[in-house]
């Protein structure tokens, strides 16, 4: 009995262990840069973390929005029979405006992280296609692939801003390359740091095209218009799915402004809004509304 007892005991403390183990491997963060082979800082376009500044002022606009709404929607609560407010009137308010500005606040920072980092990841599609463009113009002039590096650099400096993506992936390329690192080492690293397919798959032929030999501008070529072709699907899906997303913000906004104009015209209509039921109704409301918006923005989150 005793060696059962010492035999489950084991098996708990295991269990314990890996539990915690795993808990601590959760609550690692993925590092925003990491470190090339020559030592050089490189950017992870996987995540996106904001600065304590970028957090507390995307947190004061969220707060000023949802304070006002929920001011809007939940305003004028406990008023006497007269209609006119009351101290508990003015603690209610504070109270619900504080509370759905401190919500909208909490919510709206990893939203507009979010945004931002599709933003660059959308940023870095299109210079990476310019990139493989004009990598493939140049192999198809007679360079061999360090010039055809040398020369995409070049052409991409007088089209984009010194701190663009593509041109510090490019500066680290080619620093790896004059300190005889392979190439298909940075490539790598770019596409695994990227987060993007394309990228990825772009790497993954160059290696072993050029680790086995085979026909570089051929491959090159034919990588190229592939994805072109795949970025200009996912061009065309978001300009024709722009149209209906603007209709989803708008019917967003669309319930704020009502109540909003028929508060503001009819002071007897807007006391309904401070009953019981029209509590109750304008909370369904507000449910419905952001239920509508998040199966909306799942549905236009198309992906090729």
């Amino acid at each position: 009995m005793e060696g059962k007892e010492k035999e489950v005991q084991g098996t708990i403390q295991g269990k314990s262990k890996r539990k915690s183990k795993v808990s601590k491997e959760k609550k690692i963060k993925e590092p925003q840069y990491y470190t090339s082979a020559t030592n050089m800082r490189t950017l992870n376009y996987k995540v996106y973390y904001m600065s304590l500044g970028e957090k507390v002022f995307y947190f004061l606009i969220g707060f000023a929005v949802g304070a006002a709404i929920g001011y809007l929607f939940y305003g004028g609560l406990a008023k006497d029979a007269y209609g006119e407010p009351t101290s508990a009137t003015y603690i209610l308010n504070m109270l619900i405006s504080g509370a759905a500005g401190i919500g909208a606040g909490c919510a709206f920072i990893p939203i507009r992280t979010d945004m931002i980092q599709k933003t660059r990841t959308k940023k870095l599609k299109s210079q990476f296609r310019d990139m493989l463009e004009a990598f493939n113009t140049s192999l198809g002039a007679g360079k061999n692939v360090v010039d055809s590096f040398h020369s995409v650099y070049e052409d991409l400096k007088v089209q984009y801003e010194e701190d663009a993506y593509i041109l510090k992936e490019l500066e680290v390329i080619l620093y790896c390359m004059a300190n005889n690192v392979d190439l298909e080492v940075p490539l790598t690293d770019f596409g695994a740091r990227s987060g993007v397919d394309d990228i990825v798959s772009f790497a993954n032929v160059f290696k072993i095209c050029y680790h086995k030999g085979g026909n570089i501008k051929d491959t090159i070529r034919n990588t190229q218009i592939i994805l072109s072709d795949k970025m200009e699907i996912e061009e065309e899906i978001e300009t024709t799915v722009t149209g209906a997303r603007s209709e989803q913000y708008m019917m967003l906004v669309m319930p704020v402004l009502l109540i909003g104009m028929m508060k503001m015209m009819s002071a007897d209509f807007a006391a309904n809004f401070a009953t019981l039921a029209g509590i109750i109704a304008t909370t369904i409301g507000i449910v419905m509304f952001a239920a509508a918006y998040l199966v909306g923005r799942a549905v236009l989150n198309i992906k090729v």
